[in-house]
């Protein structure tokens, strides 16, 4: 890959990363109730999962998500299942001024972070996106090792710039809601997004 290449195809994946979909209205619910902090990890699984996927794309397995779709549709659902149960977690939350609580640890960034990775996961058409995306930008015929490197490292800085770009602004718009009825209203409103995100993955053919 090129050096014109290599910034073409980062440009390419930062645009692409703040395409509206699930993993942006699960980052938008998540910074909107706890801030931009607890999106780290949240936004990492999400770009991991993402990396895979290129991975998988670059060794050209587009017939493993052909031949095991029915697979891949349970995963889908039960993403889908997922996304529904946060939000409803969401809707009916005590409300928190004071933002995080001290139970937030390690165990807790672990759980974003396999959230994360799940929401992306279960849309196994990001798959075939890379796979019509990555021939733009590189011969997958003549593709080595450093290749596939360099645009997994520039597809994860990529995303995560991206994600977190989002959660920062949802994060300095709950700054506004600072009344315990605001927040509630807030976080029903989260609530309300993650299962709007749910709804949609699960209707996705």
């Amino acid at each position: 890959m090129s050096f014109e290449s290599a910034v073409s195809f980062f440009i390419a994946v930062l645009i692409f990363s703040v395409t509206p979909g699930p993993g942006i209205f699960a980052i938008l619910a998540r910074a909107l109730t706890k801030g931009a902090g607890q999106c780290v990890m949240l936004s990492l699984g999400m770009s991991v999962s993402d990396v895979f996927y290129l991975v998988a794309a670059c060794f050209g397995l587009a017939t493993i998500a052909q031949h095991w779709g029915e697979l891949f549709t349970i995963i889908r659902f039960v993403g889908a299942a997922y996304l529904i149960y946060l939000g409803y977690k969401m809707w009916t939350a005590p409300v928190d001024l004071n933002g995080l609580s001290a139970k937030d640890s390690k165990k807790g960034h672990v759980m974003s972070f396999v959230q994360g990775f799940l929401i992306s996961a279960s849309n196994p058409k990001v798959i075939l996106f890379y796979i019509a995306f990555l021939p733009t930008f590189m011969d997958l015929t003549v593709l080595n090792a450093q290749d596939i490197v360099l645009a997994s490292v520039l597809t994860l800085v990529g995303l995560m710039i991206g994600l977190m770009v989002i959660a920062i602004f949802a994060s300095q718009a709950r700054r506004w809601f600072q009344s315990q009825s605001a927040m509630q209203k807030l976080n029903r409103s989260a609530g309300s997004i993650m299962v709007g995100a749910g709804a949609f993955l699960a209707t996705r053919s």
